[in-house]
């Protein structure tokens, strides 16, 4: 197996690729020890059961990835990824660029009835009827050399995924259904995805307190924290866990004296640099003007939900989900549904494909145009 180490070979199988309609690709990364994945690995295959299929080092010294941004640039071949969230974040940070045309298994699986949040093994047993060797699932992907059964389960990532891509592509054309792909993958596309803005890092921070003085200081630590983390390239947990950032929302120590009083605050939240920040963001929340206080959007536990309705709801989506033969989750979750019988009608289930398949017969259950009724072994829509 072929291991790419050099700009001009990678230019090579790149420029045969864009000869081709697709590419299958993969990548191998560590996050647990920084705020962005550290790139290990890239593992792409071109088509046919005998197609090239290579392993890229992006860890060798001046190699340039251009060839490959190159690649996901040119419009003639379709990239394929299984579950390219976390891929795609890591060439938007590091490229500033985008694999399209993009295709994604996971999300074309799911769509096609194979279940929520499908894994690539379970595609790889259902459709290309093989099984996968699982013992390098957990390894260091930094460490050099690779071992040949390391290099060879990296592959079975990509040579495996051309057979589920063939076979998922042909049924949405069958279906019709590529569009609802498309309206999918679109947010994997979008950079609002992927950026992540210390000002609102706070609203990831679960919190039942509403006072706008203690939000606002939780708004000031979380942004202290998400700065010094991305510039530092290090994990958010490494600065101060949640647990430790909610105790000084509410203790709002002002000296170094008191900051050591905290219990939370691990030994690396308490460096000099990071508890002059800590200190510096508490006095900027306290001091904070009312009318900029951050307020928590009313969640589904606040809401006012119909439990009755949302119940029906319930059925509904899933009636709805068996006669498409898609996800649930894919269609709508459980807080969109309380969103639903609590009024609110701002819910993805109301666009695009979604309403087309659930969310207009939602609306109409929730106004008693329809109703439920159970015919043997399935559900049934009939007017009210």
């Amino acid at each position: 197996m072929q291991t790419i180490s050099t700009t001009d070979d990678l230019a090579r199988f790149c420029e045969a690729a864009k000869a081709e309609s697709y590419v299958t690709l993969d990548t191998e990364f560590l996050r647990e020890r920084t705020y962005y994945s550290k790139l290990c690995l890239i593992q792409m295959a071109l088509p046919g059961k005998n197609g090239a299929a290579v392993l890229v080092d992006p860890l060798v010294d001046g190699l340039s990835m251009e060839p490959l941004y190159d690649l996901f640039r040119h419009e003639g071949t379709v990239k394929v990824f299984h579950a390219a969230r976390q891929d795609l974040e890591i060439f938007f940070v590091e490229g500033n660029v985008f694999p399209t045309p993009l295709f994604d298994t996971q999300i074309a699986a799911m769509v096609c009835g194979f279940g929520e949040q499908v894994g690539y093994e379970t595609l790889v047993r259902k459709i290309a009827r093989e099984s996968l060797d699982k013992t390098s699932r957990f390894t260091d992907w930094s460490r050099r050399p690779l071992s040949e059964a390391q290099k060879a389960y990296a592959l079975a990532d990509v040579t495996h995924l051309r057979v589920i891509y063939e076979f998922l592509s042909t049924e949405l054309k069958k279906t019709g259904r590529e569009p609802w792909v498309e309206e999918e993958e679109a947010i994997l596309l979008n950079p609002e995805t992927y950026i992540n803005r210390p000002e609102e890092a706070w609203e990831k921070v679960k919190t039942r307190t509403t006072s706008g003085k203690f939000l606002s200081v939780v708004r000031e630590l979380a942004r202290f924290r998400e700065e010094y983390a991305q510039s530092r390239n290090v994990p958010r947990s490494r600065v101060y866990k949640d647990d430790a950032l909610l105790e000084l929302a509410s203790t709002k120590p002002t000296s170094i004296e008191e900051l050591g009083r905290s219990r939370l605050l691990l030994r690396e939240g308490r460096r000099p640099d990071i508890a002059e920040g800590i200190l510096s963001a508490i006095k900027v929340g306290l001091e904070a003007r009312p009318e900029t206080h951050p307020r928590i959007k009313e969640d589904h536990e606040q809401l006012q939900v119909n439990t009755a309705l949302a119940d029906l709801l319930r059925v509904l989506l899933k009636a709805k989900s068996e006669q498409a033969g898609v996800a649930q989750k894919l269609i709508a979750t459980s807080s969109e549904l309380d969103a639903l019988a609590a009024g609110e009608r701002d819910v993805a289930a109301l666009h695009g494909w979604r309403a087309e398949v659930f969310g207009q017969d939602a609306l109409r259950l929730c106004r008693g145009e329809i109703a439920l009724t159970a015919r043997g072994q399935s559900v049934k829509v009939i007017p009210a």
